[in-house]
């Protein structure tokens, strides 16, 4: 459970790291399944609706930058996304009745893991209300060298910016004004986990060093935050709980919104989103 002024500080700041919120045996189970899902990748050769590849990936070099929805394919990671530890801090903060609106394992391997450029989840996927956050399982140390979480801190009481580019949805923010400023880095031992509110502005370097950064996101939102581009099939909306009780009746809140429309140029990821940008905040050389 978080500590009252940690509550604070995300409510201020809309991040927060927290250590040892998973025992030893539940990080080795992650690395030992991750592990084989990057040697599954070895026999993929474009990203498809399971892997997202690296540039440079080969079967005798894997380069896996992402597994998509992870809960999908492997029932440790679902079982790590209802972990009682990270379910009790998300209640805390967005209250006890909880969905979840998305999961992705991300990875930078050592030296050449590529960067995410600044962005607001919110832009993604609007709701009702922003009680939104994504949490952050960190399977190995995550340092600055490695290319940690990196967020704007009091963003996610600001501005929704513009992620379009000529038009069309480019999965980072392209608005011509924008300068990130002050940054604080999310470091965090392996066990713990990173939490950042849907609207904080975030993004994350190459991996500069000799470790990898394996990352597996959850992303929560309270029960009555619903999508503004719709639920879909409610049957399959609320199978997505994961404490509490579903709400068929919205919260409303008066928050800004930028629908993430017309939809992106290159679908499939954020990385793939990103390809059609002109520049890079975090270009090498």
């Amino acid at each position: 459970m978080l500590r009252r002024e940690q509550v604070d500080f995300y409510r201020e700041q809309g991040w927060l790291g927290v250590a040892d919120v998973l025992p030893a045996q539940d990080v080795a189970d992650l690395r030992r399944v991750t592990d084989e899902f990057v040697d599954k990748s070895r026999h993929v050769s474009a990203s498809d609706g399971v892997f997202d590849l690296e540039p440079g990936h080969s079967f005798e070099e894997p380069r896996l930058r992402r597994l998509k929805d992870p809960i999908a394919h492997h029932p440790v990671y679902d079982r790590i996304m209802r972990h009682k530890n990270i379910i009790a801090i998300v209640s805390q903060l967005v209250g006890p009745n909880i969905r979840q609106n998305g999961t992705k394992l991300n990875m930078k391997s050592p030296g050449f893991g590529s960067p995410v450029e600044w962005h607001q989840d919110w832009a993604f996927y609007p709701h009702t209300n922003d009680d939104l956050l994504a949490v952050g399982v960190c399977i190995d140390d995550m340092t600055l060298a490695n290319g940690c979480l990196l967020v704007v801190p009091g963003s996610q009481r600001g501005p929704v910016y513009d992620h379009h580019h000529q038009g069309a949805f480019a999965g980072a923010v392209t608005d011509p004004e924008f300068e990130p400023g002050e940054t604080a880095s999310i470091e965090v031992p392996a066990g713990g986990i990173s939490i950042h509110h849907a609207r904080a502005l975030h993004a994350s370097a190459h991996n500069t060093s000799a470790f990898p950064r394996r990352f597996l996101l959850f992303q929560y939102c309270a029960a009555d935050a619903w999508p503004l581009l719709g639920p879909g099939d409610l049957a399959t909306f609320n199978s997505k709980m994961v404490a509490g009780e579903s709400s068929i009746v919205p919260r409303l809140a008066d928050v800004p919104v930028r629908m993430p429309l017309p939809p992106a140029e290159r679908p499939g990821s954020i990385y793939e989103n990103q390809t059609v940008l002109e520049r890079s905040s975090f270009a090498m050389g």
